[in-house]
């Protein structure tokens, strides 16, 4: 077999798995999309069919009517902002000082922040729950956002990151005076945009999905956020009408979705910088 075979070979090979990597991906989302347009019978009809055979967008309608869906999309999009700012800043911070700062036991710290990584959040949440409840923020914003602040994965992120940054650059903006806020500030930042948009849509992606811990804080509409408000719908539909719930589910899907497609090339670009050091 020539070279030029292989190669077209190895193309059509690669093709091929990206294709089949896409209709894994995809097929559970046009199903949902196409029964979110579905009449209740027509959900459970057989032989099941992707394609509605009636259209019915009320669905849409009684998605928003059932339950106060805007209330929880309110809640997701604060809880969501806040907990990316605060993970944003501290996993920014913790990483410059991982790698810029001097203090002994700098080693002893990045190895347990690398131990808290491999601790699954399911451990964690009978200690918070009972400390959350003994403080008195059950059923509230803090109460939700403080367990879910932690910032392992993105100080990792960046201190790795860092690592990659021209040392040349950085002593010659210490050799000019500056401190250490203006050369996270002047320096290292601006170096490191597509990074830090890769950390900010893993904070958002992770926090506007995340379902155990408020579902466990929030008792009503007041404080939970979508997923859970998802929950509450499905159980006021009860267990056969699937397509207001199907309608809610994209739905929340959107916001997530728009953002990843205009930050997309930023988050492959910051996910990869530390590939090659240059």
């Amino acid at each position: 077999m020539t070279a030029t075979r292989l190669r077209v070979t190895a193309r059509v090979l690669g093709y091929a798995a990206m294709l089949a990597v896409l209709a894994v991906i995809a097929s559970p989302l046009v199903f949902v999309f196409f029964t979110s347009f579905k009449h209740q019978p027509d959900i459970y009809a057989q032989p099941t069919s992707w394609w509605p055979p009636r259209w019915h967008a009320q669905n849409y309608q009684t998605a928003t009517e059932q339950i106060p869906f805007w209330t929880f999309l309110r809640n997701s999009v604060l809880i969501t902002s806040v907990l990316a700012v605060l993970k944003l800043t501290v996993g920014v911070l913790s990483a410059f000082g991982l790698v810029f700062v001097r203090f002994p036991g700098k080693t002893t710290v990045f190895l347990f922040i690398i131990a808290a990584l491999m601790v699954p959040n399911q451990i964690t949440v009978i200690s918070n729950y009972a400390l959350i409840d003994q403080v008195g923020l059950r059923n509230s914003f803090p109460g939700i956002i403080l367990p879910l602040a932690g910032v392992a994965f993105g100080t990792f992120l960046m201190r790795n990151h860092f690592l990659t940054l021209p040392a040349e650059v950085v002593e010659a903006a210490r050799m000019d005076g500056a401190r250490w806020w203006q050369l996270l500030v002047r320096v290292v930042l601006p170096m490191s945009g597509p990074t830090t948009v890769a950390f900010g849509i893993i904070a958002v992606v992770g926090e506007w999905n995340e379902y155990l811990w408020p579902f466990l804080m929030s008792d009503d509409a007041s404080v939970a956020p979508i997923p859970v408000g998802l929950t509450f719908l499905q159980q006021a539909e009860g267990v056969t009408n699937w397509g207001p719930v199907m309608a809610a589910t994209l739905l929340a899907m959107l916001p997530i979705l728009l953002i990843f497609l205009v930050l997309q090339r930023q988050m492959i670009k910051g996910l990869t910088a530390g590939a090659v050091k240059g």
